[in-house]
């Protein structure tokens, strides 16, 4: 089982081959393929750590949609001081396909 820890849009994914992981929102069109360049970690046979990216690994992925998360509510409340504010926020997302782990 093969598999890679990558970076992209400030937080770290632990991804397989065949993987369909929401990351944060990349600037590419639904069915474009593009790589990984930030590889921390790569498991095969043997394991390899990055210091801190492993040179040479390459993760290839396709972008499968574009959109946005579920609303989360947003609700700030001061109780005896009349204050209430209602806010909502929908977090763009990028769904992929991992394709190969090299």
């Amino acid at each position: 089982m093969t598999f890679a820890v990558v970076k992209t849009g400030g937080k770290q994914y632990l991804v397989k081959e065949g993987d369909k992981p929401k990351i944060e929102k990349i600037n590419a069109k639904e069915g474009d393929n593009f790589d990984f360049d930030k590889v921390l970690l790569v498991a095969d046979k043997e394991v390899k750590i990055g210091a801190p990216l492993v040179e040479g690994a390459k993760v290839s992925a396709k972008v499968l949609k574009q959109s946005r998360a579920k609303k989360v509510i947003v609700f700030h409340y001061h109780s005896k001081t009349r204050y209430k504010k209602k806010a909502g926020h929908r977090q763009h997302f990028t769904e992929v396909e991992i394709l190969k782990i090299s």
